[in-house]
């Protein structure tokens, strides 16, 4: 990161943009709904000697584009790992925010009080996903006996299931159309929790936030049924609803340097290319670095910058209808956990292979002499020597190519992804 932009701030006061997840819940923060908001200190403000993150007592927060949003009052710090620091404290909001999902459509819980009145009973209806004829139903029978109904379409970070922010907006606001009462529809920036428990006690406090929680079941892994939707809802989600073959598809490949995973990306990619069903684009780790990622080093920071510059352009091909295939190491779980989550929020799917072969196998290969000069101590931070690799929980497949030829591997991959409908029908053979 560059130094800080300070115009307009005080000369001892930081700036930056948090995070997706992070301004998500700053958004949630400046509604009156979070408390107090916990943000990532960027690498290069980052504290240090003695003081520690003492020196922070406040900090301005801004949107993508540098303007200030928020200032944040620090009330404590912590070091998460030597050198990295969150603060937490409590926000003042600095001028009214000009982005968000269906912006014109959010009110805050007071604001919505204010419209519906203070005494009348209303239902908060939290919605990750499309409401299929089932839900539709559900949600009718559960707020018969309400006032008033607030539609809740979760836009945060992680939350909308199997279609775009944008696209959910779309299929509730459809939705609310076909329930009684005339429910209003409020785009709330929620972002999904990695963890079950903590994710649903944030959904609950928002709920509540805007009247009575209702949570209607919606099952995401038929969202393709166009006739399960009724027809205001299956328009609404216009090319969402296309059969899984036909939405952009990441397939992404980690693994150790050496593993065999640019060898087997690039085989997958000739094989979907033969195909003939749609377009291709590769991401290769040593091809994006001279491409994409030239200046970046090989410190932790340059190289999760380097994975999250591939899975943006991953997600902007799949937001597209495309196919993206990427082979980076990508050792952190973190790291991937991000991509996903920008490949989803575009509406695409997210297939995570890991190429599990064994590092004494990864060396024996060590075509560049890499681990060689890794054990020499001539290269830093080498994944997998002097580096963590975090091997992941939440692979689809994982491969090891030190028992068996790419094209097996290759069609293992394949098999997988046939066996999900991501790709069309092999062709007959003649």
């Amino acid at each position: 990161m560059s130094e800080p932009d300070r115009a307009g701030a005080g000369a001892d006061v930081p700036r930056w943009a948090p995070s997706p997840r992070e301004y998500d819940d700053l958004a949630l923060a400046l509604d009156g709904i979070l408390a107090e908001v916990t943000v990532a200190v960027p690498a290069d403000l980052a504290p240090g000697g003695d003081a520690g993150a003492a020196e922070f007592t406040t900090a301005e927060l801004t949107d993508l584009e540098g303007t200030p949003v928020a200032r944040l009052d620090v009330s404590a710090a912590a070091e998460t790992a030597p050198g990295s620091w969150t603060l937490t404290g409590t926000v003042t909001p600095l001028r009214p925010r000009e982005d968000g999902v269906f912006r014109h459509l959010h009110r805050t819980p007071a604001q919505v009080r204010d419209l519906l009145g203070p005494d009348g009973r209303v239902a908060a209806v939290l919605l990750d996903a499309p409401l299929d004829r089932a839900a539709l139903d559900r949600v009718a029978d559960a707020v018969a006996g309400y006032d008033a109904t607030v539609l809740l379409a979760l836009v945060g970070a992680g939350s909308p299931r199997g279609v775009s922010a944008h696209t959910l907006v779309r299929a509730t606001l459809a939705a609310a159309e076909l329930l009684p009462g005339q429910p209003l529809v409020v785009p709330v920036p929620l972002a999904a929790r990695t963890d079950p428990a903590a994710d649903l006690a944030l959904r609950e406090l928002v709920a509540r936030a805007y009247g009575d929680p209702v949570r209607p079941a919606v099952d995401p892994d038929r969202r393709g049924d166009r006739e399960r939707h009724p027809a205001p809802i299956a328009a609404a989600l216009g090319s969402a609803s296309r059969c899984a073959h036909q939405r952009g598809l990441v397939v992404f490949f980690t693994g150790l340097s050496g593993s065999g995973k640019s060898t087997l990306a690039r085989r997958l990619h000739d094989l979907v290319l033969e195909r003939g069903d749609r377009t291709v684009t590769q991401l290769d780790g040593d091809v994006v670095r001279r491409m994409l990622s030239a200046g970046l080093g090989f410190s932790r920071a340059d190289r999760e910058a380097n994975i999250a510059r591939i899975g943006f352009v991953a997600a902007e091909v799949a937001r597209h209808g495309g196919l993206a295939i990427c082979a980076p190491i990508a050792p952190y779980a973190a790291t991937r956990a991000e991509v996903r989550r920008m490949v989803e929020a575009a509406g695409g799917t997210f297939v995570l292979i890991h190429v599990a072969t064994p590092l004494a196998e990864c060396e024996r290969r060590d075509r560049k002499g890499l681990y060689a000069r890794a054990r020499a101590g001539l290269i830093p931070e080498f994944t997998g020597i002097s580096d963590p690799y975090e091997p992941p929980d939440d692979a689809d497949l994982a491969i090891d190519t030190s028992d068996v030829t790419v094209d097996d591997a290759a069609a293992k991959v394949l098999g997988l992804l046939d066996e999900r409908g991501l790709l069309s029908p092999p062709p007959p053979t003649p």
